[in-house]
């Protein structure tokens, strides 16, 4: 590509979906970014602003979203991130339309496509989605470490669902990809037996995966069980005949089952063998990986990179020196990954960044707040109250970090319970996370060094049994807690500011910090969201940029 280093990047993941069918079905998350001189200034997930979950409309608002940024006459560099249906994009108003080059090979960089621009022919670039994935660490962590394995894995990307490339030397280079893992990736978001066991509808299949990873919790992984399900092809296309599962079990175990009751055990081992098998299948990959390239590092990326338990066991097998997720591994950080690609190709870096980037129309949007109002909070937060948070920008990918967060105590299963099914309307089985400073992770854990990915909720930790009373609420069947460690003041000062005031004043050492939003809808994106939602949920109150409003 010609490289011009004044120019600013556009990136834009808004490849159209394979039908109209008011939901995504394999195209999920549309998202655009904008980088200049290796900065990311503006990140948008679409979902934020219509407030439509997992929206793939992109070609419907892009217009909009120029305008309102004042970006429709700026000159910049365009990259798109293609789709496992296709590489081609058009506005509904057709004046943007972009068409990839088709080809049977997975490229190792930017390919040029045809493009036309408000009326003119511009010079435009396509991007695979598995290095769109793998390249949205490089913002978060900076560029790759020397002798380095890059892996993305997905329900699916360009061309393959696993890809795998190395960097030695300053060279990218390729070493597979292929669909070989697409089954047990599947178990979370194309598997019929699941969808039932989760009681899904196709229209949920984006909510599925952290389902039945909490579901899967409850049940035990047994070598028999997970033998009958392979004998069965894992039921993955029973989705008109369930049947066929409750007779498979009556002949073959002699097991009496007639309907998908969530508290029975026979179906909570069922999903308890579907998260063993994924995450023993993949730490066994990355172990053949590693000997086969004698890397150090690795980088996993990818919406199967969310799966918790997966990312905690291949941490401590200790394959890798260290290992590196982003906190957008999912879709909707694709046009960063795209943008930070191009970006690096310009200026040889990329500046690292905090996870608060979801900006769009949010001008001057920060937090300002004194030691009086940090009082106030924790006050109410110490007397049981459940306060949702939002200051300054909002995070990029599906997890709350703090600033679009709902926060209360964690020593209460009854508060927990209150916030996750009454408050959200969840369902009984997920857990919520906490959120607690570094020195009481490793207090709950026991733990000498707390894995930084913790930052970004990457992780489950197993707590010390004579401590989980002090959080119960947030303490899994499993006796796990997927924590958010936050490490230093600079990583998100309101939270670090509250968590201290809680510590030492309340000896209060964790909150319940779950995602600002009612089963169904999006993470709040502005202070009207927030007040809306705070109110529709019935929260007892609402900081909106560091100033308190009770109800």
């Amino acid at each position: 590509m010609k490289c011009d280093k004044q120019k600013p990047t556009l990136a834009i993941y808004g490849i159209k979906d394979i039908k109209n069918s008011g939901y995504p079905v394999f195209v999920h998350d549309h998202n655009m970014s904008f980088f200049n001189k290796g900065r990311l200034e503006r990140h948008i997930q679409l979902e934020r602003i219509t407030r439509k979950k997992y929206d793939n409309s992109i070609d419907s608002h892009i217009y909009e979203l120029l305008k309102t940024e004042k970006l429709i006459d700026v000159d910049f560099d365009i990259v798109f991130t293609d789709n496992v249906i296709g590489r081609a994009f058009i506005s509904t108003n057709g004046e943007i339309h972009f068409e990839g080059p088709l080809n049977s090979d997975l490229s190792l960089g930017l390919e040029k496509g045809k493009c036309w621009w408000f009326g003119k022919e511009k010079e435009a670039y396509v991007l695979n989605h598995e290095l769109a994935h793998i390249y949205s660490c490089l913002p978060f962590f900076g560029n790759f470490k020397e002798n380095s394995l890059l892996v993305h894995f997905d329900g699916g990307a360009s061309l393959s669902n696993f890809s795998v490339w190395t960097y030695k030397n300053n060279v990218l280079e390729k070493v597979e990809y292929h669909w070989d893992l697409k089954t047990v990736s599947s178990f979370f978001n194309a598997n019929a037996l699941a969808f039932a066991i989760i009681g899904a509808k196709e229209y949920d299949q984006h909510s599925v995966p952290g389902k039945l990873m909490g579901f899967a919790s409850f049940g035990k992984y047994s070598v028999e069980l997970e033998n009958w399900l392979i004998e069965n092809d894992y039921f993955q296309n029973i989705w008109n005949k369930k049947s066929v599962f409750f007779d498979k079990a009556k002949k073959d175990l002699n097991i009496e089952i007639k309907s998908f009751d969530q508290h029975n055990p026979f179906l909570q081992n069922i999903a308890a063998t579907f998260q063993y098998i994924f995450q023993r299948d993949l730490v066994k990959k990355l172990k053949e990986l590693q000997v086969k390239t004698s890397t150090d590092y690795l980088y996993l990326t990818g919406g199967s990179a969310l799966n918790i338990l997966a990312n905690t066991e291949v941490i401590n097998k200790n394959i890798f020196k260290d290992v590196f997720i982003p906190p957008c591994t999912n879709d909707s950080g694709l046009s960063i990954g795209a943008g930070a690609f191009m970006e690096q190709l310009k200026h040889g870096n990329i500046e690292i960044h905090d996870p608060y980037l979801n900006n769009w129309q949010l001008k001057d949007y920060k937090a300002s707040y004194t030691d009086e109002d940090i009082s106030e909070v924790a006050k109410y937060l110490s007397e049981g109250k459940v306060i949702g948070i939002c200051n300054g920008n909002g995070e990029s990918g599906p997890r709350a970090l703090g600033n679009r967060s709902i926060l209360a105590l964690a020593n209460s299963k009854k508060i927990a319970k209150q916030v996750s099914e009454e408050h959200k309307k969840r369902e009984w089985y997920r857990p919520v996370a906490p959120v607690m400073l570094e020195k009481n992770a490793k207090h709950f854990t026991g733990l000498s060094e707390i894995h930084h990915l913790s930052k970004f909720m990457l992780l489950d930790f197993k707590i010390n049994e004579s401590k989980t009373g002090e959080i119960e609420g947030v303490v899994h069947v499993d006796g796990t807690s997927r924590i958010q460690t936050i490490f230093n003041r600079e990583e998100n000062p309101y939270i670090f500011d509250l968590l201290t005031e809680l510590d030492e004043k309340y000896k209060i050492k964790a909150l319940i910090n779950t995602s600002f939003n009612i089963k169904g809808e999006p993470i709040v994106h502005n202070d009207e969201d927030a007040v809306r939602s705070a109110k529709n949920m019935r929260l007892d109150g609402v900081v909106v940029n560091g100033y308190l409003q009770m109800f």
